[in-house]
């Protein structure tokens, strides 16, 4: 286990799922309707399409180091730039109003809805290639541990969003509104908006 690489992966699994859109308003409503448990499975099936992007960005990058080697200035500051982008759009962005459609029954078809319609966006597999290459991965050998616990560290770091979601819903009740919400929109925006810096400066210092 590599502990550092599992703290970075928590980091990013946690910024990744915070920004409040459809699938937090289910996770939300959820837990107001029918308590934590039924609001926190959903969040899982999220999870865990965010750990299997996680892996294909991981060890998919790892396998072409040889050819992104060279290529690691630009390659670092197209995702930093990503990275700029995305943090500031969700800096911005607010919170959705709509929950997303929940098909199936049971916890199970709440799992399956939202680990399919986090699989089926583009923009996860994006933002997890962009953060994985300005910390290194792709641009160095990393080892399989290292690359394994990283994948680790972005499910726990996924979870532990929607853990703590559906919590602080059950908790607050109807104290929690769109107005809070956006307030989670902006701390894990500028988390990613981090990234992108660092990317960027650690370019113009070397």
């Amino acid at each position: 286990m590599s502990w550092s690489f599992l703290v970075r992966g928590i980091v990013i699994g946690f910024s990744i799922a915070a920004p409040v859109g459809p699938i937090g308003v289910l996770c939300i409503r959820r837990t107001l309707a029918d308590g934590r448990a039924a609001g926190f499975v959903p969040g899982l099936g999220a999870a865990t399409a965010d750990a299997i992007y996680g892996c294909l960005a991981a060890f998919g990058l790892t396998a072409l180091t040889d050819l992104l080697i060279g290529g690691q200035s630009w390659i670092r500051f197209i995702g930093g730039a990503f990275l700029l982008y995305l943090g500031i759009r969700t800096i911005r962005a607010k919170p959705a109003e709509r929950a997303a459609r929940l098909r199936g029954s049971g916890l199970f078809g709440a799992y399956a809805t939202t680990f399919m319609l986090t699989l089926t966006n583009p923009m996860t597999i994006l933002s997890f290639v962009a953060i994985f290459t300005t910390i290194g991965v792709g641009t160095s050998h990393l080892s399989p541990v290292a690359a394994g616990s990283l994948v680790l560290g972005v499910f726990l770091g996924s979870a532990l969003w929607w853990l703590t979601l559906s919590g602080a819903v059950g908790m607050l009740r109807s104290r929690f509104d769109l107005e809070r919400l956006g307030w989670v929109n902006r701390i894990s925006g500028g988390i990613i908006t981090a990234f992108g810096i660092a990317a960027i400066v650690s370019l113009l210092s070397r």
